[in-house]
């Protein structure tokens, strides 16, 4: 069975990744944002809660996406 190439989503969404254990350094963690980036051209890595509100407030046009883990989700959509 052959894949689909994929699309990329329009320019007005972004993805906000969000998590308090994410390691930049980890050779994991950079192929999962280049695999969100071949999907989507803005991804924002965030390792708290605050920051991803703020993004959010900041741009509340666009329409966003939000990646988290365990309790830091929960603590954000109570």
């Amino acid at each position: 069975m052959s894949q689909q190439p994929r699309r990329r989503l329009p320019e007005n969404y972004m993805v906000i990744w969000v998590d308090e254990n994410m390691d930049m350094t980890n050779k994991d963690c950079h192929n999962t944002l280049a695999q969100l980036r071949g999907v989507v051209n803005q991804v924002i890595p965030y390792t708290t809660a605050e920051e991803c509100v703020q993004q959010l407030n900041e741009n509340p046009e666009e329409i966003s996406f939000v990646i988290s883990s365990g309790a830091l989700g929960q603590h954000m959509v109570p």
